[in-house]
């Protein structure tokens, strides 16, 4: 929470103690903005870009606050100048008109209340983050490749729907068109925000195209999502990782090219491994691997923390864990349960074509 506050001592009548302590709020509110804006001019910051972000951050969200307590001051006016003229008893005409216009001054009141009360909630700072998604096949051979495929097509038409940009930075494909493994980056507005509660097992019940006898197999693909961690944000020293370059292969073993291009890159004092195969040449592999590498080692860390903490959310809906089943795709019943909320919906094909929006904003308001 960004304000910590407490009505002044002596307050007796409780309604005029909390308009003391939206009024105290506001101003608090109004005085960090300004010291915020002075803070964006100063040298010193302007010239350290962690600080400058992080300054420049809580400067957009507040200013979105100020838009609010501005109108919210001149209705609190407003209905300050609509009580005197009732308790004065003066012309009844005027008096009746404020009166009747009170209520709904006092509607307005308690909506933009509301709504500040909800931009001061605390976010989690990982939510405007890009991402990086991995996607893998479980139990169920070729059938849960299938759906991984199926899984990273939903995403990807969902990521298309947002203005987003997704650019895939390993995989391994099998002869039948499904994935062992898929791994993206996806860039765009608070993405992380979005498809943070997509971490975990996905379990798919359907008659695969492989199955001739018409019966339903039940198979899984896990899921990661793990912000995109910057060089500013998580610095690996060179001489913590190990680096192997290897000839890239495609389905069956194939050979891609003849020349070592692809990249593993080991981080020795943890042991996570990253490697990339898909782009062009050794070099944009090993960009890509390093950027995978820092995701996996912030969310290990990140991981280990939760861990650490005693006290957890208790609405928490899910860690993310890929050992964690979290919804069942039920193609004969056409029916998606999300097994964390409780929650199902039908019309499965519209889902998985990137339609994803009832239920994320279902997790997400589960988890507000």
């Amino acid at each position: 929470m960004l304000f910590c506050l407490t009505a002044k001592a002596g307050t007796t009548n409780p309604a005029h103690a909390n308009l003391v302590l939206s009024k105290i709020m506001y101003e608090e509110i109004i005085q960090k903005f300004k010291k915020l804006e002075t803070k964006l001019s100063d040298p010193a910051i302007i010239s350290d870009l962690k600080q400058l972000k992080n300054i420049a951050s809580q400067h957009a969200e507040l200013k979105k606050i100020i838009e609010i307590i501005l109108p919210l001051k001149k209705i609190q006016a407003d209905i300050k100048e609509h009580k005197d003229l009732i308790a004065l008893d003066a012309d009844p005409e005027l008096k009746a008109m404020a009166e009747q216009e009170l209520p709904d001054l006092r509607k307005q009141y308690d909506e933009l209340k509301l709504k500040i009360k909800a931009r001061l909630r605390p976010a989690d700072p990982r939510d405007k983050k890009n991402i990086i998604m991995e996607i893998r096949a479980g139990t169920g051979g070729d059938e849960s490749a299938l759906f991984a495929s199926d899984l990273f097509r939903m995403y990807s038409r969902f990521a298309e729907k947002q203005g987003w940009k997704l650019n895939i930075l390993n995989s391994n494909q099998t002869g039948i068109g499904g994935y062992k493994e898929i791994i993206a980056l996806i860039k765009g507005k608070n993405v992380f925000s979005y498809l943070k509660y997509e971490g975990g097992t996905h379990r798919v019940q359907r008659i695969p195209e492989t199955e001739k006898q018409g019966r339903v197999h039940t198979s899984a693909a896990t899921v990661a999502v793990m912000p995109e961690a910057e060089e500013m944000d998580l610095n690996i020293k060179t001489e913590d990782i190990r680096v192997d370059i290897y000839s890239a292969s495609g389905p069956g073993g194939q050979s891609v090219n003849t020349s070592n291009s692809a990249v593993r890159v080991t981080h020795l004092p943890t042991g996570l491994i990253a490697q990339c195969q898909d782009q062009k040449s050794q070099h944009q592999n090993k960009d890509k691997a390093m950027s995978i590498l820092r995701s996996r080692l912030l969310a290990k860390l990140e991981k280990d923390q939760r861990q650490n903490e005693a006290a957890q959310r208790k609405n928490q809906i899910g860690t993310g864990d890929r050992s964690e089943k979290i919804r069942t795709y039920n193609f004969p019943q056409d029916r998606i349960t999300d097994h964390r909320i409780k929650k199902s919906w039908s019309n499965i094909n519209s889902i998985l074509d990137g339609n994803l929006d009832n239920i994320i904003h279902a997790l997400q308001e589960a988890d507000g």
